[in-house]
Parts: structure tokens; C-alpha cells; sequence
């Protein structure tokens, strides 16, 4: 009688669809997995549809969760936000029994091997739904951010969970929170999409001129997420006479317009809603935007210096991300962009210096987290250990859970 095919290990990635970031990483992280020899079984968890399937919040406010911080960014609302971070936290705390029960419920449903989350403020949630439903199902955070901001946001204290890290930064907070070397998983970078890896070659004259671009001027990209921001138009307004410009806006189409209305004196493209940024950065000689860690990460994997700004209104969550960059001499930082002629400026006049740093960062994480996984799967199940046992809940344990 053949011997039955071993039953492929389950993989859930927890993400949610604020600010764009977290659900980017999970789809290039299933993509990445989906290349592993292991051949494992991989399933996307977007966590506010398992805490509300029912779409309450939804039919209550008329949008979802994520669509308030979303709307926020694209307005430029970033002011306050680590004050309203320390109420979500608190709220979170508060409400902590109450979400238990879905997630318990759903882990029980779907019995995953291992659970990696890619969302910040909800873990020590996850995890400890997770542990009371499915003792020895190892758990793992992936930050996607270059550094926490303790407490709760990240990294949490106490738990027996692993945390895979993009920076010497975020590795030392995690070991100064008591996690021991065994569970703090360094990676040279931040996941971004394998697109940035793979982006065909292209003629890029003759596609500058095609797109009615100059391909002889210095060439900036301006890039402020899925959603834009307002902000593109004042440096539209101030680079508009001397810098050849690409904005992209996202899913912003009344930003593309007002953008598109602006007088230039130097060539201007405006883009919409683009998938194949990599061909946009292949274009320009820099970036301009936002200190988040995934833009930057992704403008570095191409070859591009960055001009960003630290200020009051950047969110907490990318403040380390600036100092990053100081740090690795890839760009500059102004205080407002109000002085973004001035750091063009200082850019181009030091553009070979910031490229030959650029080159010599190599950030592979997206293909050294799925031998992270393994390793941490290949202990779990481990002779000793409780997910090589067996030890789930009885039947009588799991029967009263579900009907919690």
C-alpha cells in the first residue's frame, strides 16, 4: 500500500490594509514562499475581516478601519499621531477578552502550522490566541519597519515568540526586551515586492522620451505611497521651474489633477495608480518622499539616493527611518520640504558619493525569510517540543472554545 503524501505545512500571513505597506509585504512574502522548496501551503489572513466578519464597523461608520488612517495620509494628517497611536494601543488593551474570541475560533477553524504577522499594536493578541488555542504552533513577527517604538508596538516582552528583524537597530531592541538569540532573526533589509529584484532592463532614453521627458536632466521621483499626498504639490510648486519631475499619486486622482494643472517650466509626468514602479525608478536619478521603510527600501534596491524629511508630522513609526539614512549616507533630510530646492541642491552636488553608498547596500531579506521560517518550523517540530507531541486541546477543550 503506497505510503500517503506528508500533508504540506500550512504558512498564515497576518496582515490588515493600513497605509498599504503590510498587505505589500505579505503578497511578496507569498511569493517568495511560494518559491521555496518546501512546497508550502500559503494563506493570506487580513486580521480585521477575522475580528469583524461580519463587517459591523463597516455598515456602522460607512468606511473601514483602515480607511481613516489611509484618508488621513493622503491629506497630509500625520500631526498627533503618537498621541492617537497610544490611544489605539490602550483601547486594544481594553478590548483584549473581546477580540480573543474570533481569533481563537478562526485558529481553531483553520489550524495553521505556523502564524508569521506583518502588522504592528496586535500581537501579544495574536500570539496569546494563538498559544491558548494551539499550544507549540510557533508564532513569528515580521516588522516592516526598520525599528520599533516601544512599548507594544513591535516588539512585546514575556512572549515566547520570534521576531525577524531588518535592522541592527530593531535586533537590539528585541534583545533588550529579553528575547534571547534564538528567537531574534536578523535579515540585511526590509521585505519589498520581487518586482524590485527582477525589473527588466529598458532602454531609458528612448523611454524618457517617449514619456516626454528629458532623458539629459537630472530626473527626481516622487513617491508618497498608495495614496499620494498633498505635499507633491508644494514641491511640484517649488522644484516646477528647474527639476524634471515624476510624481506619482497613487490612487489619488483629484492630486493628479490638480498636479497636472500646475505651470512647468521643466519637463513633468504625472502618474496615476502604477504597478510597475520599478520601470519609474529605473528613470530617475532620485527619490523624493516619505521616510517610510518600504518606499526608501525599494528607491535603494534601484539605485536611487532619497531626499526625505523628520518633522512633527512624521509618523512616529519612520522617524528612526531618517536617521537610517543618515546613518548609511544614502540621502539627505530636511526638517520641511518647503527647502526642497536647497536639498536637490545638496543631492546633486554630492549625487556620486550617495550612489556608490546605495550600491553598497544588499538587502535580501524577502529570500532570507523563508529559510527563517523553516528553521523555526523545523524546531517546533522538534522531538521535546509541544507541536511535535501533538499537544492540542482535547476535543472537549476545543468544543467549549468554539462556542465561546
Amino acid at each position: 500500500m503506497p505510503t500517503p503524501a506528508p500533508t504540506p505545512t500550512t504558512i498564515d500571513l497576518v496582515y490588515f490594509n493600513a497605509g498599504g505597506g503590510h498587505r505589500a509585504s505579505a503578497l511578496a512574502l507569498q511569493s517568495a514562499l511560494a518559491r521555496h522548496p518546501r512546497g508550502w501551503r500559503v494563506r493570506l489572513v487580513n486580521l480585521f475581516e477575522v475580528l469583524d466578519p461580519q463587517d459591523r464597523f463597516r455598515k456602522m461608520t460607512g468606511s473601514a478601519p483602515e480607511d481613516w488612517y489611509n484618508q488621513r495620509l493622503a491629506r497630509g494628517w500625520t500631526i498627533g499621531m503618537a498621541q492617537e497611536l497610544k490611544l489605539l494601543q490602550g483601547l486594544i488593551r481594553l478590548g483584549h477578552g473581546t477580540l480573543m474570541k474570533p481569533l481563537q475560533q478562526h485558529w481553531l477553524r483553520t489550524e495553521p502550522d505556523l502564524v508569521v504577522s506583518l502588522v504592528p499594536n496586535f500581537n501579544r493578541l495574536l500570539f496569546e490566541s494563538l498559544a491558548s488555542t494551539l499550544p507549540g504552533v510557533p508564532y513569528a513577527t515580521v516588522l516592516t519597519d526598520l525599528a520599533d517604538i516601544p512599548p507594544h508596538f513591535w516588539i512585546e516582552r514575556g512572549q515566547r515568540q520570534h521576531f525577524i528583524c531588518g535592522s541592527a537597530r530593531a535586533v537590539a531592541q528585541a534583545h533588550s526586551l529579553g528575547h534571547g538569540a534564538a528567537r531574534v532573526h536578523a535579515t540585511s533589509g526590509m521585505i519589498i515586492r520581487p518586482e524590485f529584484y527582477d525589473a527588466p532592463a529598458l532602454d531609458r532614453a528612448a523611454e524618457m522620451r517617449r514619456l516626454g521627458l528629458d532623458p539629459q536632466r537630472p530626473t527626481a521621483l516622487v513617491l508618497f505611497g498608495g495614496h499620494g499626498s498633498r505635499a507633491m504639490l508644494g514641491i511640484a510648486k517649488r522644484l516646477g521651474s528647474s527639476t524634471q519631475l515624476i510624481l506619482v499619486c497613487g490612487h489619488n486622482r483629484p492630486l493628479a489633477g490638480q498636479l497636472n494643472a500646475l505651470p512647468a517650466g521643466a519637463p513633468r509626468l504625472v502618474v496615476g495608480f502604477a504597478p510597475d514602479i520599478p520601470r519609474y525608478m529605473q528613470l530617475a536619478d532620485f527619490f523624493i518622499g516619505k521616510p517610510g521603510p518600504g518606499s526608501i527600501s525599494e528607491a535603494v534596491q534601484q539605485g536611487l539616493p532619497v531626499i526625505v524629511v523628520d518633522n512633527a508630522w512624521t509618523m512616529p513609526q519612520e522617524r528612526y527611518n531618517a536617521q537610517w539614512i543618515t546613518e548609511h549616507g544614502l540621502g539627505i533630510v530636511h526638517r520641511s520640504f518647503k527647502t526642497i530646492d536647497r536639498a536637490v541642491d545638496q543631492l546633486l552636488a554630492r549625487l556620486e558619493e550617495f550612489r556608490a553608498n546605495v550600491r553598497r547596500m544588499d538587502n535580501r531579506a524577502l529570500f532570507e525569510i523563508p529559510d527563517i521560517l523553516d528553521g523555526i518550523v523545523g524546531v517546533a517540530r522538534s522531538p521535546g517540543t509541544a507541536a511535535a507531541s501533538g499537544q492540542r486541546q482535547t476535543h472537549l477543550e476545543r468544543g467549549t472554545l468554539a462556542r465561546l
